[in-house]
């Protein structure tokens, strides 16, 4: 059932989004791995293609409407369908060295470093789904996953880093918002937390690998039909929003 199925993975020219791509091209899915950086994406694909997978790269910047939409009309024309949408692509601004933590309190943030961020972690997945779901719908069966963080859950909110948490618990009010407008739809919609992994955001320091944590959010994408929606996963088993 897989191998014609095409998903779209932005943020995949390194760390979680490739090992994300590299799984679902394992599965048999088409991948369209997306990234803003052309030599990365373009580095990213060509490896995947070495190794025989079935991977295509695109350049966009996803906070740029106009290059989303460049994106859902290259899908529609080239592919006629999009199956799975991750909403990988994501950033982490603030500052976040513990030995400065005030720099990271909410009391002294910038606000348009906030909305930079809430730009590309939020505003970017709301642009996506709006021109990629209709295509699900039209053919029938999708996935969307929205990565997100143990950092946006409401129910264990910390302190500092607020552009960063406040960015995610909007991701995740995305999710419960698009999983009930589609509650009658065959199109799933889920958060999945990957954990906190060794990537270039993540840190060297982090307990777990890219592939490890990418291991949840593929099994979001592959859910089958009688698969849950509108909840909130880590490695596969639902977590507190």
């Amino acid at each position: 059932m897989l191998t014609q199925k095409l998903a779209v993975v932005t943020g995949a020219g390194r760390g979680l989004g490739y090992s994300v791509a590299t799984q679902l091209a394992v599965a048999g899915c088409k991948v369209l791995i997306v990234g803003r950086d052309a030599e990365a994406i373009g580095e990213a694909a060509r490896q995947l293609q070495q190794s025989g997978l079935d991977v295509l790269a695109h350049v966009a910047d996803v906070t740029d409407a106009s290059a989303v939409a460049a994106l859902a009309a290259r899908v529609r024309r080239e592919f006629g369908r999009c199956d799975v949408l991750v909403n990988n692509a994501g950033v982490f601004l603030e500052k976040h060295d513990p030995a400065l933590p005030k720099a990271a309190s909410v009391l002294a943030v910038e606000p348009e470093l906030v909305a930079e961020i809430h730009a590309c972690n939020a505003l970017a997945p709301l642009r996506l789904i709006q021109v990629l779901v209709p295509l699900m719908r039209e053919n029938g069966w999708g996935r969307v996953v929205n990565v997100s963080s143990g950092m946006g859950q409401l129910a264990d909110m910390g302190g500092l880093w607020p552009g960063y948490r406040m960015s995610k618990a909007a991701l995740n009010a995305l999710t419960r918002l698009t999983a009930k407008e589609l509650e009658a739809d065959p199109t799933k919609v889920n958060s999945v937390c990957p954990g906190w992994c060794r990537t270039r955001m993540g840190g060297e320091g982090a307990p777990r690998s890219a592939e490890e944590g990418a291991r949840g959010i593929v099994w979001a994408a592959l859910l089958p039909d009688d698969g849950p929606t509108g909840g909130f996963f880590r490695d596969g088993q639902p977590i507190d929003w």
